[in-house]
């Protein structure tokens, strides 16, 4: 059965439900009360989700192709639009898809804000290339909290955390331009691909941006690229429209290990190749992260993790060609990087 399947079958379950009354109409025309009312998602994974934390309200109507463009609601209009549900599907009143939307819409809704993100603290040019990183089997949720607050104050690309964290973290950076950064098959790398793909679609229908999953080393050093290909491709397949990269490993790999699986990894459509979970003996080196662009080329991301506490470090890790870093120290690196850009260095 595939995805689409899937969401047919929950579709008409949904539809039965609320004929029979069991649930209320998702698209119901009906206003609730702001503590009654609640607000369903379906993932890519078929799994519903609460969403009674994300009440952004739109006042636009749905245009149908070749339509002139709607002006907002206003007044009591507006009013009694935003107390009703909506699904975010295109069948709903309260839910055009934006390009569906006018130009002045899109204004009224402020999309020259939508997914930027503005520092409250002072960082570094640095803090664009982080994943500020959190991935300790003990990890509180109280640390998760912390992390999404840097995060959002110092505008790190993303924060990567374990999967039980992904809908905790989305909804804590919801708007704020950080993206959700997870990890699949980790930290060995060594579960089957259908489980990898299983966990990655699981993740993004939490609200997971970007996937970090772990390559099947033990394959890769038996010589079967076959195996380590169809691997990836498992997820890749899983994870479209979606960042993708592919944690290598490379302490546990000689130098044609690492040069296969960089090749494999390109091969596969993965966006970027990762250095190290951080779980297996070793971190990021700048010779590796050489070879790694070297042999991926220009335009595939590159990221350097692991053993990555100081801002001279960082630099390093960028200067030889890596386009992201996965680190927990990111708060030091990236104010002890801005005091030295202050200095000229």
């Amino acid at each position: 059965m595939d995805e689409k399947d899937l969401r047919t079958i929950v579709e008409e379950v949904v539809k039965v439900l609320g004929q029979k009354g069991l649930i209320k109409d998702a698209c119901s025309s009906l206003p609730q009360s702001a503590e009654n009312a609640r607000k369903t998602t379906i993932g890519t994974a078929g799994k519903v989700f609460s969403d009674d934390w994300q009440r952004q309200k739109s006042p636009i109507s749905p245009m149908e192709p070749g339509a002139s463009p709607q002006a907002p609601l206003q007044g009591d209009a507006a009013d009694a639009a935003s107390e009703h549900e909506h699904t975010g599907l295109s069948s709903c009143p309260q839910c055009a898809p934006v390009t569906r939307c006018s130009e002045k819409d899109l204004k009224a809704l402020g999309a020259d804000r939508i997914a930027i993100c503005r520092p409250t603290k002072e960082a570094s040019s640095v803090a664009r290339f982080v994943d500020h990183t959190l991935l300790k089997p003990n990890a509180t949720q109280e640390e998760v909290a912390k992390l999404c607050e840097e995060a959002r104050s110092y505008c790190f690309a993303s924060v990567c955390i374990n999967p039980s964290y992904v809908a905790f973290c989305a909804k804590a950076l919801a708007g704020s331009g950080v993206k959700i950064c997870t990890v699949v098959g980790f930290p060995l790398g060594s579960t089957t691909s259908t489980v990898k793909a299983i966990e990655a679609r699981d993740a993004i229908a939490n609200g997971a941006s970007e996937i970090d999953m772990v390559i099947n080393v033990g394959a890769l050093k038996s010589g079967n690229d076959s195996a380590v290909y169809e691997d990836i491709r498992a997820v890749r397949e899983a994870t479209r429209g979606r960042v993708l990269k592919v944690i290598l490993e490379t302490s546990l790999l000689n130098r044609e290990e690492k040069i296969r699986a960089c090749i494999v990894s390109k091969k596969a459509g993965a966006d970027f190749v990762k250095t190290s979970t951080g779980f297996g003996g070793g971190g990021a080196t700048v010779e590796d992260i050489r070879l790694m662009r070297e042999t991926v080329g220009p335009l595939m991301g590159v990221k350097a993790s692991g053993g990555i506490r100081d801002a001279r470090a960082a630099r390093q890790m960028i200067e030889a060609g890596a386009t992201r870093l996965g680190t927990s120290a990111s708060v030091a690196i990236v104010t002890h990087a801005a005091e030295e850009e202050k200095k000229g260095y």
